[in-house]
């Protein structure tokens, strides 16, 4: 094992490392560390503090990266943490923790597992990110989780999301979900509907803000792909996509609160 010891110094025992720049500021550690140089909008979410956070974000804007560098920033600065990242597949899970792997090297720490999960991280300072399966069946058993972080999170399943979310509560763990829509269904366009007077930071960033994408690649997709399907990739927007019957809206207005529950 190689450390940086510019970063890190050496406990009394001599085993481990701890880290002694903790107190750099988020964006200046992700800009000066991890060579990852956030726009405005990416710097904000670095330097939120929320517990809960949602971000509605256009394909292509770096939610990965930003979310690599955030768990990255958690695991290096606090001890002992445990950052768990969920996608709707292990393919996306590891592509994320790949990610924060070269992070970590560019921290003068070469990566490593953490010897019991396939998908994972170990920090000098015991800190671990783990990348999840898919599934449901097969994440259970973790506990006392910092960071949880859910990427394309409109497309993982509501059980998922449930099984997960226990996990946070021993840690009083923060929770981030991020994704571009894919309909109004599951748990990600629960959230981001809920009453904005709650407790999530929430942030959408459509294409049209992403200065890394321009105005002639938008207008050829949307020419390419449609509307409706420019409208969900590119602006952020939940819109029905075919997968039931009746659209979301048709259901809503269908529904009269003002009556009384039938009698059994």
């Amino acid at each position: 094992m190689s450390y940086n010891f510019d970063l890190y110094e050496l406990r009394e025992d001599g085993e481990e490392c701890v880290e002694k720049q903790g107190a750099m500021e988020v964006v200046e550690f992700a800009k000066t560390r991890l060579r990852f140089e956030p726009d405005e909008r990416q710097s904000e979410v670095l330097r939120s503090n929320a517990k809960r956070g949602i971000l509605n974000c256009t394909r292509q804007w770096g939610k990965s990266t930003l979310a690599a560098a955030k768990a990255v920033h958690r695991a290096f600065t606090r001890a002992g943490s445990l950052v768990l990242v969920a996608s709707p597949t292990d393919r996306q899970s590891a592509e994320l923790i790949r990610k924060a792997a070269e992070m970590v090297a560019r921290l003068g720490i070469v990566p490593r597992g953490d010897g019991d999960n396939q998908t994972s991280l170990l920090f000098p300072n015991n800190s671990r990110i783990v990348g999840l399966p898919g599934t449901e069946a097969t994440v259970r058993g973790f506990s006392a989780v910092s960071l949880l972080l859910i990427d394309e999170a409109a497309r993982v399943e509501d059980a998922m999301y449930k099984a997960l979310r226990p996990m946070l509560a021993v840690g009083d763990g923060d929770l981030w979900l991020m994704s571009t829509p894919y309909g109004k269904r599951g748990f990600f366009y629960e959230c981001w509907e809920q009453d904005a007077a709650d407790d999530w930071f929430r942030m959408s960033v459509p294409a049209t803000e992403c200065g890394r994408i321009t105005p002639g690649f938008l207008e050829a997709e949307r020419r390419a792909i449609g509307p409706q399907w420019f409208a969900q990739e590119y602006l952020c927007e939940f819109v029905d996509n075919g997968a039931a019957v009746f659209g979301r809206d048709l259901v809503d207005a269908a529904v009269d609160d003002g009556f009384a529950p039938l009698a059994v």
